[in-house]
């Protein structure tokens, strides 16, 4: 199933509800879509049930699910996994996580394209946009993005939030492409200058992978992979508990043929053996009592994942996450949570040097 849409109102803050209707634009039927349910409170009892967790920060509550986007047709009864709420309280630590260091030899291969005039620019598993929101005003020349993800509802909020000008005051258009990403292919992505992502590589299976990086060199377009986790997190002060969180949640987003914090290497093979160049650089979030918030919603979903993955830790680990919510509050927590990022520069199909 295809949606597009042009919309024409202002990029700005994530709206608090979803309302198609309300969007010129946007096309209404939409507005039969289930809707993410509403979030529980964060300043509820800081054990690890997954009732304290956003959607999308932590395991999902129905036992067996996974916490990842919509990429898949699973069965129409299938609800959105990532809650905006979630989505949105990430995004700043998101954008000062990227690497500004792999814009220059994207920018190169962007100006070198044969024949174009802006570029287009598709952006997977897009949520609410926010990969948008951070390169689009980045980029020189007239843009239009093709925002693709499973959950209408989602690009609903990608759609009215998109930024309007680029970097040089060009302007940016977007429509929107619900559908499976683990289908992608050459032909979706034909006349693609470049393929985005954010958060995305380690909830997909080597398949998909591989499947992504055959339609992105297919196409001879470069791709910006950003914020894949890379199993890492060091906590300021440390604990001892930490590493056996940690490999217990590097162990729960493997599940299933995921590929969590293995799915950098595997990306970087795939990309590899089909001519591309690829460079990676570290993408870490660094929190600090300004960005407590989002360091308790991170805390909540990292241990609740790391008790699912090994109940035996319950006990524990509920002692461990209500210490180290005591002292998030308090101001006395600082975690870096690791992440990479990949630019693939695939071979250009159109004469490009």
């Amino acid at each position: 199933m295809r949606k597009t849409a042009t919309t024409t109102q202002r990029a700005g803050r994530i709206p608090a509800q979803a309302g198609p209707r309300d969007v010129a634009g946007v096309e209404s039927e939409m507005a039969g879509e289930t809707p993410t349910s509403s979030v529980s409170s964060a300043s509820a009892d800081p054990g690890t049930d997954t009732e304290s967790v956003i959607p999308g920060a932590g395991p999902a509550a129905r036992p067996g699910e996974r916490p990842t986007v919509r990429l898949r047709e699973d069965g129409p009864e299938e609800q959105p996994r990532y809650a905006p709420e979630w989505l949105e309280l990430r995004e700043p630590a998101d954008a000062g996580a990227r690497s500004l260091d792999l814009l220059d030899p994207l920018r190169i291969r962007l100006a070198n394209l044969p024949g174009k005039a802006g570029v287009t620019v598709h952006d997977l598993g897009c949520g609410t946009g926010s990969m948008g929101r951070w390169l689009a005003p980045r980029l020189d020349g007239p843009q239009h993005w093709v925002l693709h993800d499973r959950d209408p509802y989602l690009l609903h909020f990608a759609a009215v939030a998109s930024p309007r000008v680029a970097a040089d005051g060009s302007r940016v258009t977007v429509e929107t492409r619900r559908g499976d990403v683990g289908r992608l292919t050459p032909d979706a992505l034909a006349g693609a200058s470049l393929v985005t992502a954010s958060a995305l590589l380690d909830v997909l299976t080597r398949e998909e992978i591989e499947t992504l990086a055959a339609a992105c060199t297919g196409a001879g377009c470069p791709a910006l992979l950003t914020l894949s986790v890379a199993g890492r997190v060091d906590f300021t002060p440390s604990d001892p508990m930490d590493t056996e969180i940690a490999e217990a949640f590097n162990a729960h987003q493997r599940r299933s043929g995921l590929l969590g914090p293995d799915a950098v290497t595997v990306a970087c093979e795939a990309f590899s053996e089909l001519g591309a160049t690829v460079r990676l650089n570290p993408s870490p979030w660094r929190l600090g009592p300004a960005e407590s918030a989002l360091t308790a919603q991170w805390l909540r979903g990292w241990v609740g994942a790391a008790v699912e993955q090994r109940p035996e830790l319950r006990e524990r680990a509920d002692r461990y996450l209500r210490a180290r919510l005591e002292a998030c509050e308090a101001g006395e927590l600082s975690v870096v949570v690791h992440h990479t990022d990949l630019l693939a520069l695939s071979r250009p199909t159109g004469g490009a040097a």
